[in-house]
């Protein structure tokens, strides 16, 4: 059975956020990191991992991810806090 991931990276600064959903968490680092993942990370170097959720179902995982999108920028911040208070580089094995 496969998981899911919906997941939040951050810049240096942490100062710009960015959500997306995967099935393979360490690959789609890499691809930010590379600059191949998305345009918006690769122009904000927005790829620092500070909070990432497991889920059962590709449909679940986007559900979230798109939730989260419309939520308020502090929200976002705060339930990054909840799990990772100094909002430190999240490290994934």
């Amino acid at each position: 059975m496969l998981t899911y991931y919906c997941y939040i990276t951050s810049n240096k600064n942490r100062t710009v956020i960015y959500i997306g959903y995967t099935d393979n968490l360490k690959r789609r680092l890499v691809e930010h990191l590379k600059g191949t993942g998305a345009i918006f990370t690769k122009k904000y170097k927005a790829t620092d991992l500070v909070n990432f959720e497991t889920f059962n179902s590709k449909k679940e995982a986007k559900e979230r991810e798109s939730q989260l999108k419309n939520w308020h920028k502090e929200w976002k911040w705060n339930l990054m806090k909840k799990s990772n208070l100094n909002l430190l580089t999240l490290e994934i094995n």
